[in-house]
């Protein structure tokens, strides 16, 4: 159950980037993320909100899963990426897909946190 929690508050991302509002292609941007961080999906569900709403998406790992959460009328994005350490240390790839991700959204404000879990 050891693992790391990244999550990150984006503010100031562009209302008309097709990631914030359209679900087929957040859930492009995330596919291609988790695959570029050597990450392995096996479910996934986005689901878009009625105007002025954005997108909810969720993908699934073999390690855990991302969420992101588009708010296109505050400019808005949240992230959260948990990856399990257990078998493996996957903080390299949950900082990687983090960072993609960021890059999708080109937020002027980041805050991020960093948590963890399952310690002893």
């Amino acid at each position: 159950m050891q693992g790391l929690h990244l999550t990150a508050d984006l503010r100031g991302c562009a209302p008309g980037n097709p990631a914030m509002t359209d679900p087929d292609a957040l859930r492009r941007r995330c596919l291609a993320a988790v695959a570029a961080a050597a990450l392995r999906p096996v479910g996934e569900l986005f689901h878009r909100f009625p105007a002025p709403g954005g997108v909810t998406g969720v993908v699934l790992l073999a390690e855990s899963h991302l969420a992101v959460h588009t708010w296109p009328e505050l400019d808005a994005v949240t992230l959260d990426v948990y990856v399990c350490n257990l078998g493996a240390d996957n903080s390299a790839k949950a900082h990687a897909l983090l960072d993609t991700l960021l890059g999708v959204f080109e937020p002027a404000r980041v805050e991020r946190q960093s948590l963890l879990r399952g310690t002893e």
